[in-house]
């Protein structure tokens, strides 16, 4: 072994040796992690890479160049915090390459009022890709009343790639002021379908879905399917602390069903296989639950088609004050998604 290459400082030349050791025998014992508390899902493998240079995983998804496999979910806008909240993610999506779907922007069909909340297109770029967002109910009331032609018009003010489409039966169920459904959303969507050629993605708003409803989606010409499993914010659980205690205990049951993120990577990887040549839609939007970058990382590495993983709370806990704040939170995260890439491998058996 050649060590000429580097010069190992001694001790007296290196100005912070005292107070690391000095660290190191302090800590040693607060720092041991039990076997209990050991993260099961990974092979540690530190002897097959150097250490990354280049932070950025490239990923051609929704027919652009993402930096990064990450994917900024559906925020929010109608207030001036919002509008601070939007904008940040917009430069942070500029900056680390990634994709952004809107909060609901049913407030911009009728009115540009809270335009600006929204109006981020010039902030992230046209390299990337950007969706506005709007619900199953007021797309079916648009449907029905031949009103379409909002949407489009919204979407043109965005300067939107596409839309998507959150469905949320639970949710507009629990909410005070909800809306009721007319029709089954599938065929909602499917008359949309019809009568568009623009992109569309299809979520739900915090418990997932299962294995007939997401069956169905993967055959329709859609541009991705996003997850919003349980796991990350639980919309119909937010309906319930909005309404009155009564309310709340009848109904509390509903917010605890749902599927995770791992189980609905497991069910796309069956579908796929029962599918086979009728499956058309071929991109994913791992979403719901997704904490940190060793969470998305295990989700991508598991399923088996073209996919980026969605975080929403935590970039909102940064996105609300100082660019620099979110700045800083996301580059830890583009660094820890790039050294899990570099030493760690995915265990598809978990022992």
């Amino acid at each position: 072994m050649n060590l000429k290459k580097q010069r190992i400082l001694p001790q007296d030349e290196d100005p912070n040796a005292t107070s690391r050791k000095r660290d190191h025998i302090e800590l040693a014992f607060r720092s041991q992690i039990g076997t209990d508390a050991l993260d099961p899902r990974f092979y540690y493998e530190p002897l097959l890479a150097a250490h990354p240079s280049d932070a950025t995983q490239p990923i051609f998804f929704l027919e652009k160049e993402l930096k990064n496999p990450i994917w900024v979910s559906s925020m929010t806008g109608g207030t001036e915090l919002a509008r601070t909240i939007n904008h940040n993610l917009a430069r942070a999506c500029k900056d680390f390459g990634m994709g952004m779907g809107l909060g609901s922007c049913r407030g911009l069909l009728n009115s540009d009022e809270f335009l600006k909340d929204f109006d981020i297109r010039a902030i992230m770029g046209n390299d990337l890709p950007l969706y506005a967002n709007l619900g199953i109910a007021q797309l079916e009331q648009l449907l029905m009343s031949g009103q379409t032609e909002q949407i489009f018009r919204m979407m043109d003010k965005l300067q939107a790639d596409g839309l998507i489409i959150h469905v949320n039966p639970l949710q507009e169920w629990l909410q005070p002021e909800g809306d009721r459904f007319t029709q089954p959303p599938l065929q909602t969507i499917e008359e949309y379908l019809n009568i568009t050629d623009r992109p569309v993605i299809v979520k739900e708003v915090g418990q997932g879905m299962g294995y007939a409803s997401m069956k169905a989606l993967f055959q329709l010409p859609l541009a991705a399917v996003d997850f919003a499993a349980s796991g990350g914010t639980n919309f119909a659980m937010l309906e319930l602390l909005r309404s009155n205690p009564e309310k709340k205990n009848i109904y509390e049951a509903l917010a605890r069903v749902g599927h995770s993120a791992k189980e609905m990577v497991s069910m796309v990887n069956k579908i796929k296989d029962e599918l086979g040549e009728k499956m058309v839609c071929g991109e994913v939007i791992i979403s719901g639950g997704v904490k940190n970058f060793l969470d998305g990382y295990y989700l991508i590495n598991k399923l088996n088609l073209s996919c980026v993983y969605g975080q929403a709370s935590g970039f909102l806990k940064y996105a609300r004050g100082d660019y620099q704040e979110l700045y800083d939170y996301v580059q830890s995260q583009v660094d820890g998604l790039a050294l899990a890439k570099a030493f760690l491998k995915v265990k598809m058996s978990e022992i």
